[in-house]
């Protein structure tokens, strides 16, 4: 699924996976060794929720995108790979996009800019 976000700079596009049911969002992105820079994965929250990230499984560090309802980015963390320290978004979110580390400053993405994907 597409999605995009727009920063100050630019509009930055990705294709997504998504990550509906309870099954595939305790997977998550376990078990894969890369990820392009391009892609990531989205977890979607009706209604919005306050969660928690952990990395158990994941063989690659993540940067972790916390999404409020309006689309607007809450908080942007760094996972590191295989860390079970729980990861909280602090707030109600409506989604939570993973995409590969670094890519957030790699694109200048900065919590406030605005995600939007069909939901």
């Amino acid at each position: 699924m597409p999605l995009t976000i727009k920063s100050k700079s630019a509009v930055h596009h990705f294709t997504v996976e998504v990550a509906e049911t309870a099954e595939q969002q305790e997977r998550g992105l376990m078990f894969r060794k890369s990820i392009a820079g391009d892609r990531g994965m989205i977890f979607p929250y009706d209604p919005p929720q306050d969660v928690a990230f952990w990395m158990k499984n994941t063989l690659i560090p993540l940067d972790i995108l916390y999404i409020r309802a309006d689309g607007t980015i809450a908080r942007i963390t760094k996972a590191q790979a295989m860390d079970l320290t729980p990861l909280p978004a602090g707030e109600p979110i409506a989604a939570v996009l993973e995409i590969r580390s670094g890519r957030s400053a790699e694109l200048g993405i900065k919590e406030g800019d605005v995600a939007s994907w069909t939901h």
